[in-house]
């Protein structure tokens, strides 16, 4: 354990006994919103239900590739996907989202009820959580986002029967499990995001709660 991360376990450790600080910031999920997330489960997993919610067993982590907690709010808010990301319109006029927002100091928003679908990974949306942090491949993910990270997934898992941890970069791993669910099997986009680093240093801090990383 490097010493970067042996001073993020001493923190986590003293955390522990407090309470984990989460900004509650909802972005729009009206009845357009829950409709377009019903037909996404529909046309995308091939799940026929009245309702846009889903069963959390996944958490996939990621980074917003730029942006601020304010620009990245408001893209998501925005019900519909661009035009410019033709492929994933192609497939579905739902915006991408997350259901948690991290900024680089560590501060942690919540943007979508956690059992309320959100579009942020290709065949497991309807069984993930997403979080996204604001950060990029050229301003790397900080030792404050490691550590908010870390903590929100503790807490999570103590509120849902969580299994696997994992980069939205590992997404692809899924693709020949049971819990792979999407109808087009040329819809695949390729992703870089948290980070290999970011992805070790989250590890070694949640390393007790024997999560899988890969089915």
């Amino acid at each position: 354990m490097s010493i970067v991360s042996m001073l993020l376990y001493s923190a986590i450790i003293a955390q522990e006994n407090t309470k984990l600080k989460i900004i509650e910031k909802p972005i729009l999920y009206n009845k357009e919103r829950e409709k377009l997330s019903v037909t996404y489960l529909k046309e995308r997993h091939g799940i026929i239900q009245e309702n846009a919610t889903i069963v959390p067993k996944i958490i996939v982590l990621h980074y917003t590739a730029g942006g601020s907690i304010k620009s990245n709010f408001n893209y998501f808010n925005g019900v519909e996907i661009e035009n410019a990301r033709k492929l994933n319109k192609d497939q579905s006029k739902l915006n991408v989202s997350a259901h948690y927002l991290i900024d680089r100091d560590g501060t942690i928003y919540h943007l979508v009820p956690d059992t309320l679908l959100a579009r942020h990974t290709i065949g497991l949306n309807y069984c993930s959580i997403g979080i996204e942090n604001i950060g990029s491949k050229e301003a790397p993910l900080t030792n404050q986002q490691v550590l908010a990270n870390s903590n929100l997934i503790r807490y999570l898992s103590k509120k849902h029967q969580i299994e696997y941890v994992i980069g939205h970069s590992e997404y692809m791993k899924f693709r020949k499990s049971n819990l792979w669910k999407e109808t087009n099997p040329n819809y695949i986009t390729y992703k870089a995001d948290p980070g290999d680093q970011f992805l070790i240093d989250v590890r070694k801090l949640i390393i007790d709660l024997n999560f899988k990383y890969q089915p």
